[in-house]
């Protein structure tokens, strides 16, 4: 590649006279918000094998990129629940897909796996031959040790027969689509062998030893735990994971705790430290500090109580038979600005549930408000629980966000603009670029949360309010429960059982005199209520604090890993940041999303929910926000877990969005080229110093969320050195 004669570093220097560089914004920054498309179909009212069939029968031909995605998505359903491991799996087969696409692009752009250039007479044919190819053999790779591989591999292979590849075809030789298919599986899964995710030792940990021992939630309290800050494994009879997997040796490990030790996409080696624990080494990406520790400082021990006790007040909201109803349009909830940690008291309602969000006045498209959707407020924790836990059959947050980002490509109103501006883009083209987007976002959450979860190896609610329940309470020093780290007494919520309140007739009278002196939560009531899942409701009342359950299945309980930081927080804002700026708008087409959960037919373990619900969002964002909020209703996570995670998917999304645009754009190999024209000149340099003086990410060049001379002089840096 030539660089322009007459062109050096003083005369670049010399155009940026006149051009204002402006302030550095936060990290992130988002695209301009555009005027949203109109949505009428709703994926998730049809079982997942529907949806294409639904795609037809509304005039939808979906690429070839995207029927490999279904069974990519309907693998991950039929494979252990897995976050880390999947949201792997996406990145590196959509990678996989863009080699294969990018390796006919006539103009320049990077590969990310396999490096290889090839000249086709149909390069569209070319394009989904061999990005079947590599998908095909990726998916038998990946899935082979799974307990659905053979209904994984029976979807594949129905795939290419309706494709018409020859199935048999292994051969890496020659200069044909399927040669090269063959070739970019390869180059991938050798790579992903050393790539420090351990898939040779069935990503097992290396050095990872929890420090508690197992608590056994069938029996009562928390006896056996040493540190009530760290995690805490599980002992049951058998144990299903969110995809409906029964693993019988009982609770597995921690799911990977030193995945920040994976090769990401796009993270920045500035956000990363390595710190020292228990004799080994953690690699932590965006460390959000320490959380909140019991017996550390005093605000600190304020805060671990305060959250715990949050989770057991939104525990109490799960009953739809209470009579309270709330208004869940996004007329009422949504449109939350995202607070510092230290806001965190102020922004969530410890008494009624959700968040301070205000809504939003009018729907932009239609220019009228958002119609009153008033459901039973159990109803509404209880569906957000399981729709935004991905399970049974789970894609796994990662996962999840996939099917949303189809459910929005498939609108009829939507226009496959890329950052919903510019030309148009041929559907597998935008399927291709939006699943890369998608799935390195997702891979690089992945390692930055389950880096910070495997340092920090934070506890449970299940096992943090056992364990203060079972000390007793610290409100009343004079009472005989008194103890220093114990719980706080809330009137109502959380209370000493006393002589006087077992007495007959009294709110505590079915917990018996042998409860006096324990701790009483009114709660969930849990498992032990629930004979028939079909029919049964376990409602909310007192119960004793030692057999407080989370709401989840009692073969579940609580996800295998730290609960800091909250992998659905991080993986959701990422998510929907990635979303508003892959699409130019922050908002649903039509102003809203929508997900109908029918009468007493979604829940899993108990009945319900008492009416039909549809959950609503106005923007990608509310529906993070509420993904969050799910799982405090779900007693997953206290509030310390989930701000934390949320700040971190707001910086990673963007990132890893910035970086995919280089990859396109053929700026990783040649950060200088802005034109994409082979060669640098004049027009490269204006093409920089717009970019620059807007602002756009993609003038970052130092990724430091500034722009300012220095990035002009790494561009000179860039343009001096030319390209290969």
């Amino acid at each position: 590649m030539s660089i322009q004669r007459g062109m050096n570093a003083v005369s670049i220097v010399a155009l940026t006279a006149g051009v204002a560089i402006a302030g550095a914004p936060q990290k992130g920054a988002r695209a301009p918000e555009l005027m949203p498309t109109v949505m009428t179909q709703n994926p998730y009212e049809t079982p997942n094998d529907q949806r294409d069939a639904i795609g037809a029968q509304r005039g939808i031909t979906h690429s070839v990129a995207r029927q490999w995605n279904e069974v990519l998505l309907h693998s991950i359903r039929n494979d252990f629940a897995r976050p880390t491991i999947h949201a792997r799996n996406l990145y590196h087969i959509s990678a996989g897909m863009w080699d294969a696409w990018s390796a006919y692009d006539s103009e320049r752009s990077d590969q990310l796996f396999h490096q290889e250039k090839l000249d086709s007479d149909d390069v569209q044919a070319s394009r989904e031959e061999a990005m079947s190819y590599a998908t095909y053999r990726l998916i038998l790779h990946r899935f082979a040790f799974s307990p659905g591989s053979a209904d994984i591999y029976v979807q594949a292979d129905l795939l290419m027969d309706d494709l018409g590849y020859d199935k048999a075809f292994t051969s890496t030789v020659g200069d044909s689509p399927a040669a090269l298919g063959n070739r970019i599986a390869e180059t991938i899964i050798i790579t992903g062998l050393n790539d420090g995710a351990n898939e040779l030792g069935q990503y097992d940990n290396l050095y990872y030893e929890p420090l508690n021992p197992p608590m056994l939630p069938a029996f009562p309290g928390n006896p056996d735990i040493i540190d009530p800050n760290r995690w805490q494994p599980l002992a049951l009879e058998f144990f299903k994971d969110q995809s409906g997997n029964i693993i019988p040796t009982g609770y597995p490990g921690f799911l990977s705790p030193e995945w920040g030790d994976v090769t990401p996409f796009a993270l920045n080696e500035q956000d990363a430290q390595v710190y020292q624990r228990d004799d080994n080494n953690y690699t932590v990406w965006s460390d959000p500090g320490a959380p909140p520790l019991l017996n550390n400082s005093p605000e600190d021990t304020a805060r671990y109580r305060w959250g715990n006790e949050m989770v057991v007040s939104w525990a109490a909201h799960l009953d739809p038979s209470d009579g309270v109803m709330i208004d869940i349009s996004p007329g009422a909830i949504g449109n939350s600005a995202l607070p510092e940690v230290a806001d965190e008291m102020s922004y969530y309602k410890f008494d009624q549930g959700g968040d301070s969000g205000t809504g939003w006045d009018i729907n932009p498209v239609t220019g009228q408000p958002y119609a009153p959707n008033i459901v039973p407020r159990g109803d509404y924790g209880r569906i957000l629980a399981e729709f935004w836990a991905d399970g049974p059959d789970s894609e796994t947050p990662p996962g999840h966000w996939f099917t949303l980002l189809n459910y929005v490509s498939d609108h009829p109103a939507h226009e496959d603009r890329f950052m919903g501006d510019g030309p148009l883009v041929d559907q597998l083209e935008w399927d291709v670029k939006s699943y890369l987007i998608m799935g390195a976002g997702m891979h690089d959450i992945a390692i930055s949360s389950w880096s910070v979860k495997g340092y920090y190896d934070y506890i449970r609610p299940i096992s943090a309010i056992r364990y203060m329940c079972d000390l007793g309470q610290c409100t009343d020093e004079g009472a005989d429960n008194f103890h220093p780290s114990g719980i706080n007494l809330k009137p109502g919520l959380i209370e000493s059982v006393t002589a006087e309140s077992v007495a007959a007739g009294e709110r505590h009278e079915h917990l018996g005199e042998e409860s006096i002196g324990k701790i009483a939560i009114m709660s969930w009531r849990g498992p032990d209520y629930i004979e028939d899942e079909e029919t049964d409701v376990a409602g909310v009342g007192w119960i004793l604090a030692e057999n407080w359950w989370p709401y989840q299945r009692p073969s579940f309980v609580t996800p295998p890993f730290a609960g800091y930081v909250s992998g659905h927080s991080t993986y959701s804002r990422g998510a929907a940041e990635i979303m508003t700026m892959l699409t130019g708008d922050a908002y649903f087409p039509g102003g809203m999303g929508e997900f109908h959960a029918p009468q007493n037919e979604f829940l899993v373990f108990e009945d319900g929910p008492s009416m039909d619900i549809v959950l609503q969002w106005a923007t990608y964002r509310d529906a993070s926000d509420q993904c969050s909020l799910s799982r405090i209703w779900g007693g997953i996570h206290p509030p310390a877990d989930d701000l934390p995670g949320r700040h971190m998917g707001e910086y990673l999304g963007p990132n890893a969005f910035t970086h995919a645009r280089k990859v396109f754009n053929g700026l990783i190999s040649c950060p200088a080229d802005y034109t994409r024209s082979g060669t640098l000149n004049l027009q490269d340099v204006f093409a920089f110093l717009t970019d620059l003086n807007e602002q756009d990410a993609l003038a970052d060049l130092n990724r430091d969320g500034q722009y300012n001379m220095e990035d002009v002089t790494q561009f000179i840096d860039y343009f001096m050195d030319g390209c290969p």
